[in-house]
């Protein structure tokens, strides 16, 4: 069984991402249509006119939305009910993140992350499943992070979506097993082009080309989950036997570095807020 990816339509989030533009650029010459979806129109503009100066047969649809508003969400899926566009993979790519002391983070932007990671890819996977099941074929290819295996103190939000992407994702392929309906999930390590919260080493680095292929390769083997990159592979190999006590002392130790830095930035600020009051005065 594997995705109807030659021939298809293919919708992909985040399509202006280092990963999904590398991922629309390895589909362009395989697809019959491209529906790409970002929260900005130039980027999508430029990458659809890079992708049709080097395949001119190619549909692409550009569809400016931000995954954080659901009315957005809505509109989008509005818009490819009335151009007549049934896409037969979906690939949930788009993600939000934030690094900090969970308490100190606003809840607006608490509450856009879970809208952005959780929702969105749960409502475009409900409203495009049904075809894809009633046809017998598609294909659903679900990009999160190592994050899914891991604890991580400063990204208690981004890590929580993960995990859930996680179990969806597992959830989700054993009630479609015999549908004709492939779930993959893909775990990416560092990126080298991608911007990085923290500087992981250099052997774990991987190009997107490398990741996107790998990512694409495990989907039309209808592989469960891919973790790119061989070095990456197996660590997070290693990380999945690691038993829970060990993972949380880990990430103990990470959390208490994390507090103290926060700590002396704060008494930073107040030292320079008490200088600058003293020099008005």
């Amino acid at each position: 069984m594997r995705p109807p990816i030659d021939s298809g339509t293919v919708l992909i989030t985040g399509a202006c991402s280092v990963i999904g533009r590398e991922i629309a650029r390895q589909l362009a010459r395989r697809a019959r249509t491209l529906v790409l979806v970002a929260s900005e129109r130039e980027p999508l503009e430029e990458l659809r006119d890079e992708l049709l100066e080097r395949n001119p047969t190619l549909g692409v649809a550009v569809e400016k939305c931000d995954l954080s508003h659901p009315d957005e969400v809505d509109a989008l899926l509005d818009s490819l009910h009335r151009h007549l566009i049934h896409v037969d993979v979906l690939v949930n790519n788009a993600d939000q993140g934030e690094y900090g002391l969970y308490e100190q983070q606003r809840w607006p932007r608490i509450h856009q992350m879970l809208r952005a990671n959780v929702s969105a890819p749960m409502l475009l996977t409900h409203r495009l499943l049904r075809r894809m099941v009633e046809r017998g074929r598609g294909g659903i290819l679900n990009i999160g992070s190592g994050g899914g295996r891991l604890y991580i103190p400063g990204m208690a939000v981004y890590a929580g979506t993960r995990h859930f992407l996680e179990g969806f994702s597992e959830s989700l392929r054993l009630e479609l097993a015999g549908t004709g309906v492939v779930v993959t999930r893909v775990e990416p390590g560092p990126v080298a082009e991608g911007e990085a919260l923290a500087h992981p080493p250099s052997w774990m680095s991987i190009s997107a080309v490398q990741c996107a292929r790998e990512a694409l390769e495990g989907f039309e083997h209808a592989s469960p989950l891919v973790y790119p990159g061989l070095a990456y592979r197996w660590m997070m190999r290693l990380v999945s036997l690691m038993p829970r006590p060990l993972m949380r002392a880990t990430g103990l130790m990470a959390a208490k570095k994390l507090r103290r830095a926060t700590s002396l930035l704060e008494d930073r600020g107040q030292q320079v807020l008490l200088a600058s009051g003293s020099e008005a005065s």
